[in-house]
């Protein structure tokens, strides 16, 4: 009797009035779940239309889309292994997202077995946004950067920014772009950037993502009537910095010569055109900008539910617009990074050895160290600034949500919740939120 009486108030959807404040979401009426459901419970509410229903499937779902289109990029031909160093960032920005789509749907699953798992559920959920965010910087770093496979040497044709043939070549035979003529050629009092992007760029974004883990895992425990305003611009930093070498490229990389005629195949032009790689990148970065720009709406606005509350309690409300939005930006984005990868390491031009390596396999080469700066790209990623610089940010975030969780249970006093009696559902005591 008891058990039939169990599985009867497990399965009952609750209104906001009847689960405790930490639970309810602005505008939201009805649809929530018992918060003291087992694992398994919380399994079965998948399956099951509730609140959070879609909320897990907008993201679980979007892993294999994500997946497919990732792995998509080792199928092309005369693509290097994927055990390259060369892919070593593309690894490190697929974990990144994959951890992010993992436990933001888990986080949506699993919050309802008691308040303090709901509460590390996203704790954890907000540490591998950050985590995303350096993921996202090692791959711009060493694809998008502006110096990521430029050869600045006179007489060697143009590179992806019109200072040299790109990619160390090694034994490959660059074809070469016509030099731009004095009169066109671009100024060379560049902003010289050489130094952030180098030095400061990725320690920049490992520092902003801690940053940005401690501010919103704290509006779980104060200034929550602003907590939504607050997550959405705390992140907006992150996004600026890891985007710098983007905007660099797309606003300040040099020119090439030539017109229409040119990239068409015809004689040079007097006409001068930008980047050329730029006319792959802008798109996808303006799309990728635009989904971000209208998750971040959905996320503070709340629109649709505010303007009818009780109606998209179960299916359409903003929280699951701003899921789908966040993922079509991080699908152009791995769009954006594929044509870049695309243009350094599959054009026998822009730097694949195509006489292979001592094992006669196809792989990349880069300058030397004893080159001149000047003309010398990016070193090679290795296992430690790729793999050792997440590892060591996952363990910092490890840190801080660790003190949060600890501090949650100080302040709150958590304690499992007594069993419901057998013959009803009374609403569940829980301590007072702050």
């Amino acid at each position: 009797m008891a058990l039939a009486s169990r599985r009867r108030c497990s399965s009952q959807l609750l209104r906001h009035t009847d689960v405790p404040a930490r639970v309810t979401e602005s505008f939201i009426l009805s649809g929530y779940r018992s918060p003291d459901y087992s694992l398994g419970e919380c399994l079965a509410s998948a399956f099951r239309p509730t609140n959070e229903t879609a909320n897990f499937w907008t993201h679980f779902l979007a892993l294999f889309v994500f997946a497919f289109h990732f792995l998509e990029l080792f199928w092309w031909e005369r693509t290097p292994p994927c055990s390259d160093p060369f892919f070593y960032p593309f690894w490190n920005y697929f974990i990144g997202v994959a951890g992010l789509l993992v436990v933001s749907s888990m986080a949506h699953l699993l919050n309802s077995m008691s308040l303090l798992v709901r509460e590390v559920c996203f704790f954890v959920d907000y540490g591998t946004i950050s985590a995303y965010t350096v993921g996202s910087s090692l791959a711009y770093f060493y694809y998008i950067h502006p110096k990521a496979g430029i050869v600045a040497a006179s007489g060697l044709g143009q590179g992806r920014n019109g200072s040299g043939a790109g990619r160390d070549v090694g034994n490959a035979n660059p074809l070469p772009l016509p030099l731009l003529p004095p009169s066109q050629t671009p100024p060379s009092a560049l902003p010289d950037l050489s130094f952030f992007f180098e030095t400061v760029y990725i320690p920049s974004a490992c520092l902003v993502a801690l940053i940005c883990t401690l501010a919103c895992c704290n509006t779980r425990q104060r200034w929550r009537r602003y907590r939504y305003v607050i997550r959405t611009l705390v992140f907006l930093l992150p996004f600026t910095v890891a985007s710098a070498p983007v905007f660099y490229r797309l606003y300040t990389a040099p020119p090439v010569a030539g017109g229409p005629g040119w990239a068409c195949g015809g004689p040079p032009g007097p006409e001068v055109d930008v980047d050329p790689t730029a006319a792959t990148l802008a798109p996808f970065f303006y799309r990728h900008c635009f989904w971000l720009a209208l998750s971040a709406v959905f996320n503070i606005s709340k629109i649709p539910e505010r303007l009818s509350p009780g109606r998209f309690d179960i299916w359409g409300h903003s929280h699951q617009w701003f899921h789908c939005c966040t993922f079509l930006s991080i699908l152009d984005e791995l769009h954006m990074i594929k044509a870049e990868i695309r243009d350094i390491a599959m054009t026998s031009a822009l730097g694949l050895d195509p006489q292979g390596d001592q094992h006669g396999q196809a792989g990349l080469s880069y300058l030397s160290p004893s080159s001149p700066s000047s003309s010398r790209p990016l070193a090679g990623p290795t296992l430690l600034s790729t793999y050792g610089v997440m590892f060591g940010l996952q363990t910092c975030i490890a840190a801080i949500i660790s003190w949060f969780v600890f501090r949650t249970c100080a302040d709150h006093g958590f304690r499992p919740p007594p069993p419901a009696p057998a013959d009803c559902c009374p609403p569940i005591a829980h301590p007072k939120s702050n």
